[in-house]
């Protein structure tokens, strides 16, 4: 399969057939970091950004972002998911992101994972953008770093 374009072909662009596949347990967790300033990481431990809970909001825009998946991406499947997770770590100038997605399909959610970590970084980076900005209203210190996947599950059984 390495090297296989499987939603292309002599015809044109397709979503690949996954009927006859098997129903599994699936599980993918991406993460990704957002650089911010010292002072930023501070407003947002303390709740003092104007704009809200930033943390509380990114989960609930990363969870919408999952289950709109295959209405951003063309050639994702749609899936029944069975949960979503997404988790926060500080670092010093930095808040690492990791989004959790399980279900029980007939193919991976990586895709949804990779959205929802996305998604959640940037919904962060508008929360916090107020004072992120320097004098000249650019953002020099601010991005978003290794965004991927940590880690793919596919089994018969319950993880």
């Amino acid at each position: 399969m390495v090297g296989r374009l499987t939603h292309v072909d002599e015809k044109g662009v397709k979503m690949v057939e996954i009927g006859h596949k098997d129903v599994v347990f699936r599980k993918a967790i991406a993460k990704g970091r957002i650089r911010l300033r010292p002072e930023t990481i501070k407003l947002i431990r303390e709740g003092k950004i104007e704009k809200g809970n930033v943390l509380a909001t990114a989960q609930i825009a990363g969870i919408l972002a999952v289950k709109k998946t295959p209405e951003l991406i063309p050639l994702c499947h749609p899936i029944p998911l069975t949960g979503v997770d997404i988790t926060f770590e500080f670092g010093e100038d930095y808040i690492e992101a990791t989004c959790e997605v399980r279900a029980y399909y007939k193919t991976g959610v990586e895709m949804e994972a990779l959205t929802g970590v996305t998604v959640a970084l940037l919904t962060i980076w508008d929360m916090v953008k107020a004072v992120e900005k320097d004098e000249h209203g650019q953002y020099p210190y601010t991005r978003i770093e290794d965004v991927r996947v940590v880690e793919k599950i596919k089994t018969y059984s319950t993880q």
